[in-house]
């Protein structure tokens, strides 16, 4: 009765190359994700030096008061009466 159990490992096939690649693809998908979270949670100081630079022309162009645009004169009056066919 011991001779008819077989404990020999199961017979796995091996993965193919598209299943290791599909495998390694989703663990750096994962990975980037994790990465993609992790910048969004932690906050990343920017340099002093940076900040200073871009904020000067902006508080410059807020200060001035946008320009009304004026109706061109090249447009067409809009016809009131429907043409007769």
């Amino acid at each position: 009765m011991a001779s008819e159990l077989d404990f020999s490992p199961p017979e796995v096939p091996e993965p193919t190359f598209l299943e290791n690649l599909l495998r390694y693809g989703l663990f750096l998908g994962a990975i980037f994700q994790l990465i993609c979270v992790l910048a969004i949670i932690i906050p990343v100081p920017k340099s002093h030096e940076a900040e200073a630079e871009p904020s000067e022309p902006r508080s410059a162009e807020v200060m001035r008061k946008p320009k009304a645009t004026a109706p061109s004169a090249n447009k067409r009056p809009k016809k009131e009466a429907k043409k007769k066919r």
